[in-house]
């Protein structure tokens, strides 16, 4: 099934005002109430539309002509309010990357959303209803409430949180889409995240734990399905035939988005991609107050297996990971309760209102099953960790830097290396953790800390992953990180 057909674009939702919401509301744009920065030199130009072409001297004496050798200035930035036109240089992305221009962004992005939305009024994500479960429960509060309680339920919830998340998912949305314009093969992977995360804290507006990112960008390649980031000194280099998984997040006040793409240049993956794009579609499609997360599984499982792949000449068919899953989200805690399967299953779990998921799916060639290998670049301190007597110093030294640093959200090696040691907001320029490692370690063995090594399938495979964070309204289901790429 194709995403046109599981979801109506039409669909019309009254919000909590009792207005209509539109399925869409990505191009929307904001009133920039500022100067264009490139008023003055247009102006200029216009003064000197006759720079270069020849008059006749003033004084008349010889007749003689002269050349104004006036020149024209000339403007580096893109006009504010400007039309994109960068295409993405990877496969089956929609749109242009350099599509925030249209809000007064520079290209390449520089300035923090928040200052292209002063008064507010971020983009809304997808509008799409909720989906029906086939397993309804008759004592269920929604099932009982009216439309207009319902409409009142929303006008109840704070408003506040829900500018929150989608300033935080157009942060994600800017990033990834300058993202998209630079990632190509020859780049190094560890040049690849740092340029990702630069652009990511400067739009953020990287504020220590009050905003910034929410885990390590992952650059899993191949039949390495996720967790993985290149630790200092790895100099591994994209290729053409790469088959490369993109995750990283934003959060603001703790309230994380996490979405991801995969990137190929090689026409021959694009069944793959194709297959578990549609897979998370549909999975999206199904998601409501009171849909049983079994009932997500089945339908993904179902779409993703519809599909098959043809590689130098042999047909592979494309397996759901299937001790991977989707996940909700919680402050501060990228995984909740609540794990989504992308399988049949069993479990009779309720979606409720107000609850984030990530919605994330992996299509592979292989096995179908990863299992942990490599070395460890993604660790986190353990949600509500009891407190643990340590013996080595240095160990509740690098505790006492993770506990303000980066709290319970994930973190990796490479950013205890950087001089701010992760966050300049908190730590300055003397932030930086050296021979920590014994240290690490120890915190992983007590269990203050737990240790993610990348997830791989068999050598030789392919996996493709794609995600996005949606919240359960009262009265509608928000795609938080939908944009017009996918």
């Amino acid at each position: 099934q194709k995403m046109s057909e599981l979801v109506n674009p039409s669909v019309e939702i009254p919000n909590s005002e009792g207005h209509e919401l539109r399925t869409n509301d990505l191009n929307s744009q904001p009133v920039i109430e500022q100067k264009n920065e490139n008023e003055d030199d247009d102006n200029e130009n216009d003064d000197d539309d006759n720079d270069g072409v020849e008059n006749t001297a003033a004084d008349g004496s010889n007749g003689a002509k002269k050349k104004n050798k006036k020149k024209k200035k000339k403007s580096t930035k893109k006009k504010l309010n400007a039309t994109p036109t960068k295409l993405p240089l990877s496969r089956l992305l929609n749109g242009f990357t350099d599509y925030y221009v249209k809000y007064g962004q520079t290209d390449p992005p520089t300035r923090p959303v928040a200052e292209l939305f002063p008064n507010g009024g971020f983009p809304l994500g997808e509008i799409q209803p909720h989906g029906k479960t086939k397993y309804p429960d008759p004592l269920s509060r929604f099932a009982r409430l009216s439309e207009e309680e319902k409409r009142e339920t929303e006008r109840l919830l704070h408003n506040d949180l829900y500018e929150k998340v989608r300033h935080a998912c157009e942060v994600h949305r800017q990033v990834r889409h300058y993202a998209q314009s630079f990632i190509k093969p020859g780049i190094k992977l560890i040049d690849m995240c740092e340029q990702l995360e630069e652009c990511n804290r400067r739009l953020v507006k990287e504020n220590g734990l009050q905003a910034g990112i929410a885990f390590p960008t992952g650059c899993s390649l191949n039949h390495v399905a996720a967790h993985y980031s290149p630790n200092s000194g790895d100099n591994t280099v994209l290729q053409y035939g790469d088959v490369m998984k993109v995750d990283f997040g934003t959060q603001i006040e703790g309230r994380i988005i996490d979405c991801a793409w995969t990137v190929a240049f090689d026409p021959t993956f694009d069944p793959l991609l194709q297959a578990v794009k549609e897979a998370t579609y549909a999975g999206i499609a199904v998601c409501g107050i009171d849909v049983q997360l079994r009932e997500v599984g089945e339908v993904v499982q179902e779409v993703m297996e519809s599909h098959e792949i043809e590689i130098s000449g042999k047909v592979y068919p494309i397996k759901c990971c299937r001790n991977l899953n989707g996940h909700s989200i919680g402050p501060y805690q990228i995984h909740g309760g609540n794990s989504v399967p992308i399988i049949r299953g069993s479990d009779t779990t309720r979606m409720e209102e107000g609850e984030f998921y990530a919605i994330e799916t992996f299509g592979s060639t292989g096995r179908g099953y990863v299992v942990e290998d490599m070395e460890c670049s993604h660790y986190m301190k353990t949600f509500n960790a009891p407190h643990v007597p340590l013996k080595m110093a240095s160990s509740k030294k690098l505790l006492a830097h993770i506990n303000k640093t980066f709290g319970t959200l994930a973190f990796c090696r490479r950013w205890l290396d950087r001089e701010d040691g992760g966050s300049f907001t908190t730590n300055g320029l003397a932030g930086k953790q050296t021979n920590y490692m014994p240290a690490l370690k120890n915190l992983c063995d007590v269990g203050l800390v737990g240790a993610y090594p990348p997830l791989v399938d068999v050598q030789g495979s392919y996996v493709a992953q794609y995600e996005h964070t949606l919240l359960l309204r009262p009265t509608c289901k928000e795609v938080l990180s939908k944009g017009d790429d996918y």
